[in-house]
């Protein structure tokens, strides 16, 4: 049974840093490209961030981009999403994610998803 379990979310002020963790297990982590969405109350849930099997490669939303920080460490079956600057508008329920390829995740064909944690930005 796969299991992703995020942790790390709260309160936070504006320009404050978080970092949020997602646990993985009953899967072949380092198979998997990972990930993260967000959504806030009342939107549709949106792509954050990505990171390849190995790492390699990191993908992020316009949003986010030069502020947020994704990794991955397969040893520990676990990735992380470093957030600074953070914003007001990043208050959201973060879900961790995981992914054949990019463009799954480009696709939302997401093979498996966590249960979120919360992030709370306070201007």
């Amino acid at each position: 049974q796969v299991q992703l379990v995020e942790s790390g979310g709260g309160l936070v002020q504006a320009g404050g840093s978080l970092r949020l963790s997602c646990a993985a297990s009953g899967l072949a982590f380092s198979t998997y490209v990972m990930g993260w969405f967000r959504q806030a109350p009342g939107k549709e849930r949106d792509f954050v961030s990505a990171i390849s099997t190995r790492g390699y490669s990191t993908y992020y939303a316009d949003s986010v981009k030069g502020r947020f920080t994704i990794s991955r460490d397969n040893a520990k079956n676990m990735v992380y999403l470093q957030m600074d600057s953070l914003k007001p508008e990043d208050t959201a329920v973060y879900y961790c994610a995981s992914a054949l390829s990019y463009s799954a995740f480009q696709r939302r064909d997401i093979e498996s998803w966590g249960k979120g944690t919360l992030v709370t930005v306070s201007s």
